[in-house]
């Protein structure tokens, strides 16, 4: 039996832009990518503290020790510049690894390790 658990959590960053004309996607700074096993093309769910929306999008590399958290595209209309989000990913596994696999979570400050 394969079951979906917790992989990555950014927890609590700042939407520090919304660009509505873009495809889509959410934009993350590469370091905080890097810090919790994100990729490229990743699905994320966005959870936004200050208005409890919850979303899914894939993510975007960011430009490196940027603090960028971005909002393209339609998740734009989600949130607002300042909002506190989110960022989750989950991962398929067997059961038994599921039982002892350690999620990788950062708690950032000002949008930095």
């Amino acid at each position: 039996m394969q079951i979906e658990v917790l992989k990555s959590k950014i927890h609590r960053v700042t939407v520090t832009e919304a660009d509505l004309n873009y495809v889509g996607s959410i934009t993350i700074d590469e370091d905080l990518m890097d810090a919790v096993n994100l990729i490229e093309n990743e699905k994320v769910q966005v959870l936004d503290m200050n208005n409890g929306e919850r979303f899914e999008t894939y993510v975007i590399k960011g430009a490196r020790n940027s603090g960028v958290i971005c909002l393209n595209g339609p998740a734009a209309r989600k949130v607002q510049v300042g909002d506190i989000v989110v960022i989750i990913s989950y991962a398929l596994m067997d059961f038994e690894e599921a039982k002892h696999f350690k999620p990788s979570i950062i708690f950032p400050e000002n949008n930095k390790i």
